[in-house]
């Protein structure tokens, strides 16, 4: 009790630097898988994804965010033996902070698509094994974590594959192609705004003490998803026929009908990942505050004030903006080519994923998800059509994640100890 009085100054002030640079990390790594697709594509520029990042990013953290946060990650630890030695918890958490924030740098900077859930898990496991002991850690958990790198990106590859032989069948493959995509556009804008709106119903409005039944839910995202498609109709409704374009390629003016309906993608991924995973990057900070204020104890939740979302907004729409581009890049154009109907597939497919793992209670990754989708997208025209280095690469990149962020975290943890302790 003595170190959290006589350092806890120091430890909120290092927790506020740590948790920012994380909320970097998320930024540079995370977000720039959910536009990745759209930028890849072709449908918006990174200008315009940074912009659409800060604006719906803010929007998902403060909307649905919701301001209580699980300190103790996902029933990974059992903070019971360390009850009457709270500083642990808190070198355990600055620990975890800075080891997956370095990683996430390391990562960006290679542009590999890697997960910052898995970052933080790995991170607060290798702390528990080192600090607590093996016995600590919630095994359950970590099976289950391992086994949603193999579910969640072929469940994700997979719808991905299906939309885009949607696309194909109703629209690319017709006599008019131009006339059908004009027709159908609305219907998939209609499943864009209609699955988002189950995203945020099912995973983000519980922390608002917004309870809906499924059948509510389900209504009003067919509500949204219907006001969505509406606006979809009109936009798409201003394409004309390129002529000039199409003898370039055949579906050139298709592709601009799938353009505006791309920005809705974009805008819809940001704001769920900002209603789901924001408050996961700063949920050890709000961890380290919330002992240091109230002397010492150790709460299995604590509040997370609105300045540390705004803090983590902020960290976040900056790691976009600095180091984004190179996960965006491979996300965008390495694994496969991307043209706007790809792209919009390889999105909504995501999309779609995270709603059936946040019903199932499956421990999934955005990333993952992502690039399962844009893997399924390019399968759609065959494995020749997708770089098979690139993937190789990018699941060794998965692989590593957990034991690097857990090695990292102990070195760091015993470092803090010794400072302090």
């Amino acid at each position: 009790m003595d170190i959290i009085t006589v350092y806890g100054t120091a430890f909120v002030i290092m927790a506020i630097i740590f948790g920012t640079y994380m909320c970097w990390g998320i930024g540079a790594n995370d977000v720039a898988n959910a536009m990745g697709t759209s930028v890849g594509s072709g449908a918006i520029t990174v200008m315009q994804a940074i912009i659409i990042a800060a604006v719906f990013e803010f929007a998902g953290a403060f909307l649905a965010g919701g301001h209580v946060t699980k300190t103790i990650r996902k029933g990974i630890i059992d903070p019971t033996p360390i009850a009457n030695n709270p500083e642990i918890l808190v070198f355990g958490m600055l620990a975890a902070l800075l080891a997956a924030g370095i990683w996430l740098m390391v990562a960006s900077s290679k542009g590999w698509p890697v997960s910052t859930t898995h970052s933080i898990v790995g991170a607060i496991v290798g702390f528990t094994m080192a600090g607590i002991g093996i016995e600590a850690v919630e095994w359950g958990k970590i099976s289950q974590i391992v086994a949603s790198w193999v579910v969640s990106p072929a469940l994700g590859g997979v719808i991905a594959f299906l939309l885009m032989l949607s696309i194909r069948w109703l629209i690319l493959n017709t006599e008019q192609p131009f006339i059908n995509a004009k027709k159908w556009g609305p219907v998939y804008v209609f499943l864009v705004g209609f699955i988002i709106a189950l995203v945020t119903m099912f995973k983000g409005l519980k922390h608002l003490k917004l309870e809906m039944s499924i059948g509510m839910s389900f209504f009003s995202a067919f509500v949204i998803g219907a006001l969505v498609g509406i606006i979809g109709w009109v936009l798409i409704n201003r394409v004309k026929v390129d002529a000039t374009a199409d003898r370039d390629f055949h579906f050139a003016s298709v592709e601009k009908v799938f353009t505006p309906m791309m920005l809705f993608t974009a805008c819809a991924m940001a704001f769920a990942h900002g209603s789901n995973d924001v408050a996961n990057g700063i949920g050890p900070l709000a961890a380290v505050v919330s002992i240091v204020q109230s002397g010492g104890e150790v709460a299995q939740k604590a509040a997370l004030p609105l300045w540390v979302l705004v803090l983590g907004g902020v960290g976040i729409v900056v790691g976009l903006a600095t180091m984004g581009y190179r996960v965006m890049k491979t996300i965008g154009t390495k694994i496969t080519e991307l043209t706007p109907s790809r792209g919009y597939c390889a999105t909504l497919a995501a999309a779609t994923t995270v709603v059936l793992a946040s019903r199932t209670g499956l421990p999934v990754s955005t990333t993952h998800i992502a690039v399962g989708a844009v893997i399924g997208v390019g399968l759609a025209r065959g494995v020749g059509a997708i770089d098979l280095r690139v993937i190789g690469g990018i699941i060794l990149s998965w692989i590593i994640t957990l034991p690097i962020g857990g090695v990292l975290a102990a070195f760091f943890f015993f470092t803090l100890k010794g400072i302090f302790g």
